[in-house]
């Protein structure tokens, strides 16, 4: 079947090979991404590491330096899960946020959970806050500030014990300049040139650089409870489509899902920009191009978007490590350099009907 941005996939069996697909570019695109760096290592040696690891068993006999496995299996393979997950879980978000909103132009940003989050975490970068918590000492201020941010943002869309998507749009907005502004004071703030601005300043940017198991293994639980929890509102997800009235008419609790949606979009997108920093516009740029693939039916969006943000978002990490070695290019520089295009083209056929097909 040829694929269009005009005629999205609607036979059930062209969707599941459609995903098949996806998933094997996806395993395609790791085996690049572990395989390919500053230190060149042969895609052979990669797979039978990955196998032997993976299996639990010595299926290959090792005939290969062991510093390239630590490369593989400690550095590498951890910071393309990390990936992986990262752009699963803002992809999930994007769907959301133009679902409850209606608003083509939503992304995870939009309510200004990533600026809250962002804020927190360099706060915590900085002043060494909630050093109790260990390894998790960003990931508990990254939380906070998130939680934070969206609390404000309810609080001033609410009308009437009602959240009315145009004013949560426009509250997120007033948030999230808030917030960046007192990232940026902080970080002017302790402007002294010491590792700790740089820290941040990089991390700001976006980066999978601190990739480890512990983060790796964290994150997977949360954006797995999350999607797991989203399945079951992919009927909800359907009817909000066609707005607040009609969604009522047809019995649906506005209030319980939109807070529902809230909550695990301030969930999900707090974690990940907390191991990973602020990268811009994969909610944005994935769910639209999936939509124009397989439709606006969130039974079929969802895994669809899932599978396409993972592999985008890997190898937008992929080109962010190879194109400066042996320096490293923030992958949020990337996604910003595809995604504002993508955003002005938006704006130009704003006019369309969203959520149509």
């Amino acid at each position: 079947m040829k694929l269009s941005l005009h005629l999205p996939i609607r036979k059930r069996g062209a969707f599941v090979l459609f995903c098949i697909g996806l998933f094997v570019l996806l395993v395609l695109a790791v085996i690049l991404a572990v395989f390919s760096g500053s230190v060149s290592i042969p895609p052979d040696v990669v797979c039978k590491v990955l196998l032997n690891h993976l299996t639990g068993h010595e299926i290959f006999e090792p005939t290969w330096n062991a510093s390239l496995e630590t490369i593989i299996w400690t550095m590498r393979f951890p910071r393309v899960l990390m990936a992986m997950m990262v752009g699963a879980g803002l992809s999930l978000c994007g769907i959301l946020m133009q679902a409850m909103t209606r608003n083509s132009l939503a992304d995870p940003y939009v309510l200004g959970i990533s600026s809250g989050a962002s804020a927190g975490a360099v706060a915590v970068i900085m002043y060494g806050w909630f050093g109790f918590m260990g390894q998790f000492h960003i990931v508990f201020g990254a939380a906070i500030g998130a939680f934070i941010a969206i609390f404000i943002a309810m609080k001033v869309s609410s009308v009437s014990n009602r959240i009315t998507s145009t004013q949560l749009v426009l509250a997120g907005i007033a948030v999230s300049t808030l917030f960046q502004a007192i990232t940026n004071f902080m970080i002017y703030y302790r402007q002294t040139g010491d590792d700790k601005v740089k820290t941040a300043i990089y991390w700001m940017m976006g980066s999978l650089s601190g990739a480890n198991w512990s983060t790796v293994l964290y994150l997977f639980i949360i954006v797995m409870i999350c999607t797991v929890i989203l399945f079951f509102f992919t009927d909800s997800l359907d009817v909000l489509m066609l707005g607040d009235d009609a969604a009522t008419t047809l019995g649906v609790n506005l209030m319980r899902i939109k807070v529902s949606i809230i909550i695990l979009c301030t969930i999900m997108t707090g974690a990940i920009v907390s191991v990973s920093g602020v990268i811009g516009f994969i909610g944005l740029i994935i769910p639209h191009i999936t939509r124009s693939l397989v439709g606006s039916k969130h039974s079929r969006l969802m895994p669809a978007s899932i599978l396409l943000g993972g592999l985008f978002t890997i190898l937008c990490d992929w080109i962010s490590r190879i194109v400066v070695i042996p320096e490293e290019l923030p992958i949020g520089v990337l996604t910003a350099l595809f995604g504002a295009p993508f955003f002005l083209f938006l704006i130009r056929k704003s006019r369309s009907k969203f959520g149509g097909a």
